[in-house]
């Protein structure tokens, strides 16, 4: 059976999942005589058939995931080029007690999975193994002697006490405290305190000599048994730095055994890309959004006059700063936006074909809900056969524009599996409750979107077991493309156009938001607008514009992403914000907020100027400053720029002379003058 141009090899895992395969070719859209061909053993007495297709040269699709190993060593014995993805519908959909009815799941599971993958940028790291291990006792210098032969290792204790004298200083050992950290694997720069060496006379217990602050120390990777406050922020993200639990020898060990492997050349993925000129953050100086900022919880991000700062090498790939940025700027890209929509709409439109119905989406992570899926699927009654799984890279990249475009595609509700007592799902709970704001808003009830934070297999199933069945929104068949932004729009547009009625009434054209919200109107009180035309130049997307040919402030509301730079901008303070989002079409068309008649040149009658503006000030001035003494000068400021120059030059006096200089006098003009006494004048 072919599905989306791949070949597809289904095995039913030696009858452990109750399959068929004439209905599940029917499930996948196949013509009535097709059959699905299923396979009882793949891996192991039918491997044939895994090796025919490779042969074939199709790029194939195996719904196993448990033996990808195997057959990824089958491909390269036989050298081919044959690509092969992998999927798994049997934790997630066989190996449960409502497999008999999970075929639409296999199905939609199927149809995702022949989504593409796109090629992700990369950033180099490298580490030459150079490792600071940073502790308080001699546990330091033993986990020290266990790296020695493996790694460059230097310990540094901090304020350490009764440490015994070493026969053999074959491990440099420092004393020191670490002021500041920053960097990432390959390129640690650490400011420290009270630095000093070991005296060689130490006899009991290690002595040092005179400290020094402020010392420089570069490394590749540190490992911190310290116990104390950790170097970075989120440090369990930053690569190449590793903080066990010095009491724990168990995660120490586990933290030398990661540690010994960081020496070479790697790379990470480019997770983030960066697009400047879409950046709101600020304009002139004045601030405007900090959504990245408030949420990283690396650091990686940081202000930059206008702009912020990517670093790619601390990014840990979370994606909330792609979650709530507004504009694109931060575009996160394990998936792009539009790679992951696209799996939705495959996943969403396949399940309902099949005859799917009331559809939970549970998006979790491959670390922690895959592992929880497995166990609940092996010892318990797995999924709900209405329960998709949809496995991203991080559940906090998880912004308004996902949930959207999901309940487009028709899902009923959606579930988001975490770990218990994370620290990091603020922003997740931003988006979660801008969604349910929409869609309550938008008349589809309350309960549909949720957080389940849990590592038991036995709560994720009574959590699930628990949801209403609610009916879903009639499914959209839109492609996504765009922006997160577009991709958001185009979701809730279709929402609300398929929105239930409430007693025949139909739903509301505009729906409030909480604050943040990247949608919204901006209210301008036109009586204090001077038209200065500020906020135009602020604007980081265009909502905001002017006419160069007429005095007038223009508001196009499906561009303004509330970031606030007009507001902040604004000499008169007459801007405020107002969240919500605008299902009339006229949101997408320039919105008149004021215009008024332009003053006309006394001179020339061409227009320039607002006429209030030029009169207020005409006003202000007549009379009563003195460069403006006289009519005909007041009479400047109501002059275009050119006839301003003209009327200047024409003047016969000038504003800023001064008094007449006297003349240069000669000798000759001195005896003139004495020639010219009367003759009987006596000499003084």
């Amino acid at each position: 059976m072919r599905l989306e141009g791949k070949r597809l090899l289904v095995c039913d895992c030696e009858g452990s999942m109750p399959l068929d395969g004439a209905a599940l070719a029917r499930a996948c859209g196949q013509p009535a005589k097709e059959t699905a061909g299923l396979a009882t053993q793949l891996c192991r007495a039918q491997v044939d058939r895994f090796h025919k297709a490779l042969d074939a040269g199709e790029p194939l699709l195996v719904a196993c995931t448990q033996e990808a190993p195997l057959f990824d060593e089958l491909r390269a014995e036989r050298k081919s080029t044959t690509p092969v993805a992998y999927v798994n519908i049997r934790e997630t959909a066989g190996w449960s007690s409502e497999a008999e009815a999970a075929m639409p799941k296999i199905a939609a599971l199927l149809a995702a999975a022949t989504v593409p993958n796109p090629v992700m940028p990369t950033v180099p790291l490298k580490s030459a193994g150079v490792t600071l291990i940073y502790g308080r006792d001699e546990r330091a210098i033993d986990v020290a002697r266990q790296l020695g032969s493996r790694l460059d290792i230097t310990v540094m204790l901090d304020r350490p006490r009764d440490v015994p004298g070493q026969p053999r200083m074959d491990i440099p050992v420092v004393q020191g405290h670490v002021r500041g950290a920053r960097g990432y694997l390959g390129a640690f720069e650490l400011v420290v305190d009270d630095y000093a060496l070991p005296l060689p006379s130490s006899r009991g217990s290690l002595r040092f000599g005179p400290p020094r602050q402020g010392a420089a120390s570069r490394c590749d990777i540190i490992i911190d048994l310290s116990g104390g406050t950790p170097l970075f922020p989120a440090h369990e993200k930053r690569d190449g730095y590793f903080r066990p639990d010095p009491n724990d020898p168990a995660a120490v060990q586990r933290a030398l055994f990661e540690a010994v492997d960081l020496v070479g050349e790697f790379e990470k993925p480019l997770y983030v890309q960066y697009h400047a000129e879409l950046c709101a953050h600020g304009r002139s100086k004045k601030t405007g959004c900090n959504r990245c900022l408030d949420v990283c919880p690396t650091g990686a991000i940081r202000p930059d006059g206008d702009k912020v700062a990517f670093d790619p090498h601390i990014c840990a790939g979370c994606g909330a700063c792609g979650a709530v940025c507004p504009t694109g700027a931060a575009d996160y890209r394990l998936p792009p936006a539009a790679t992951l929509a696209e799996r939705l709409r495959a996943l969403l439109l396949a399940y309902k074909a099949a005859g799917g119905e009331q559809a939970v989406l549970l998006v979790h992570d491959d670390k922690h809900g895959t592992p929880l899926i497995d166990a609940l699927a092996r010892h318990g009654d797995g999924l709900p056969a209405r329960v998709l799984p949809f496995v991203v890279y991080s559940i906090t990249e998880l912004g308004i524009d996902f949930f959207a475009a999901a309940f487009a595609y028709g899902v009923s509700a959606v579930q988001v599996l975490a770990a218990p007592k994370r620290d990091d799902l603020l922003p997740l709970a931003q988006s979660l409750g801008l969604s349910e704001a929409m869609l309550g808003g938008l008349g589809y009830g309350a309960g549909r979107l949720g957080l389940i934070d849990t590592a038991d297999p036995d709560i994720l199933l009574a959590a699930l077991r628990a949801l209403p069945g609610q009916t879903a929104p009639s499914a959209a068949a839109f492609l996504p493309m765009g922006s997160k932004r577009d991709i958001a729009k185009l979701g809730l547009r279709h929402l609300h156009k398929v929105a239930p009625q409430q007693d025949g009434v139909p739903p509301p054209d505009q729906v409030a938001l909480p604050a943040g919200a990247p949608f919204g109107n901006v209210v301008v009180d036109a009586a204090g607008c001077t038209l200065c035309l500020s906020c135009v130049s602020a604007c980081p997307t265009g909502a905001l514009s002017d006419d160069p040919e007429y005095p007038r402030l223009s508001f196009t509301e499906d561009a303004c992403v509330q970031c606030g730079l007009c507001k902040n901008t604004c000499p008169e303070k007459v801007i405020t914000l107002e969240p919500r989002f605008n299902f009339l079409a006229a949101a997408a068309a320039p919105r008149l907020v004021k215009q008024e008649e332009p003053f006309h040149c006394i001179r020339c009658a061409k227009p320039f100027g607002i006429k209030s503006s030029v009169e207020r000030i005409a006003e202000k001035l007549g009379g009563k400053h003195w460069m403006f003494a006289e009519n005909k000068m007041i009479d400047r400021i109501r002059m275009c720029a050119d006839c301003r120059v003209i009327a200047q030059s024409e003047n016969a006096i000038d504003p800023y002379a001064g008094a007449p200089r006297p003349m240069v006098r000669t000798t000759d003009d001195y005896y003139a003058d004495r020639a010219a006494e009367p003759k009987d004048r006596k000499p003084s």
